[in-house]
């Protein structure tokens, strides 16, 4: 690949073009926005305006909404030889696509896994992509060599590729982006009315669980209203479960101490599949979670109060740990002589390797 376009210079456009201009590709930026690719273009991203001649690949990084149009439209103009997109719907685009005549032969639908709560060029980061998911649904029509360019596309960013259907695609980030994003927006909204004492009282786990509210309402109600169809059943089941919670305690609140003993085993019940979930995601020890978390050999060595250094520098660096093995325990008490290991997600892996450096330790 030596040339690209993309189209689109918000957070994951301008992040795109941050990364193929770093790996040496010519990359042209469009939006609408001319700040916004002003803005792209001062932070190295690529040259603004259109290219003079056909690129090796466009991406396309608009709302869902606007995706097919896009493609069509600049299919029309030979702005590529390939297209992509980094929409998180696929289905409906491709079947908007084909409704508008695309050309569906050079289109191999995209998305990156990634983002923030933040939106915008000046968000964009070279390295967002690094370790992360990207997914591909190439269709039957897809060629060979669009398929392959657009894996270029993705191994140049320094992500992992992972190809779907589109439907497939899109009932997995119904299931594992959108309806997390929804019912974050929801929690955060009951924060609107919350005593001014109850906000101030919000720590970590608010912030956790809220973090995506954050994001841009109109660019999420797009998306959402794309994937209509695989987010509903979602909210069914989850409709059916905050009910069911909700009558529990509801009863517990109700002075008939019989019914209590049920109405704590359907609240137990509740939460217990929750916590099942969760230990579906969460990092865990061993070959099979490897792909989940990075690993840091740290040498210890010398009194075991160097132990409690070491955590408390991780704490210092505000990082969370996954899990952590200790060296098998020493013959001589108050020693330890062999390296820790610390599980990290692969995000904070490179920061808290650094910020251990500088605080002397070695680190593998």
């Amino acid at each position: 690949m030596h040339t690209a376009c993309v189209v689109g210079t918000g957070l994951i456009g301008t992040s795109i073009a941050l990364a193929l201009t770093g790996r040496g590709v010519t990359t042209y930026l469009i939006d609408r926005d001319r700040d916004s690719v002003r803005i792209a273009a001062a932070l190295g991203a690529g040259v603004p305006g259109p290219p003079p001649d056909p690129v090796d690949v466009a991406v396309i990084a608009v709302p869902p909404s606007e995706v097919a149009r896009t493609i069509a439209d600049h299919q029309k103009a030979e702005l590529a030889r390939v297209y992509t997109d980094v929409s998180s719907v696929k289905a409906l685009v491709h079947a908007e696509c084909l409704a508008l005549g695309c050309d569906t032969t050079g289109l191999v639908g995209g998305h990156p896994m990634a983002g923030g709560e933040r939106s915008g060029p000046l968000a964009a980061r070279a390295d967002l992509f690094q370790d992360r998911h990207w997914i591909l649904t190439p269709t039957p029509e897809s060629r060979e060599s669009a398929l392959n360019r657009v894996l270029e596309l993705v191994s140049l960013c320094g992500a992992v590729p992972v190809l779907l259907p589109p439907a497939d695609h899109d009932r997995a980030v119904a299931l594992v982006s959108h309806l997390p994003h929804l019912m974050a927006s929801l929690t955060a909204a009951r924060l609107v009315d919350g005593e001014e004492y109850a906000v101030r009282l919000a720590g970590r786990g608010m912030r956790d669980v809220t973090r995506t509210a954050a994001g841009d309402a109109g660019l999420w109600t797009d998306i959402l209203a794309a994937n209509a169809a695989a987010l509903g059943p979602l909210l069914a089941e989850l409709g059916r479960d905050l009910t069911t919670a909700a009558r529990a305690l509801a009863r517990l609140t109700e002075d008939v101490p019989q019914e209590h003993p049920a109405a704590l085993a359907e609240l137990t019940g509740v939460l217990r599949r929750g916590s099942t979930g969760r230990a579906r995601i969460a990092a865990p020890h061993g070959p099979a979670g490897a792909d989940r978390h990075r690993v840091l050999s740290i040498a210890v060595g010398g009194p075991q109060r160097q132990l409690e250094r070491l955590l408390g520098d991780v704490a210092e660096a505000r990082v969370d740990l996954e899990g952590m093995v200790l060296p098998d325990a020493p013959a001589v008490p108050d020693t330890t002589d062999d390296a820790v290991e610390l599980w990290v997600a692969p995000d904070v892996a490179r920061p808290l390797t650094d910020a251990l450096r500088d605080r002397g330790w070695v680190v593998r």
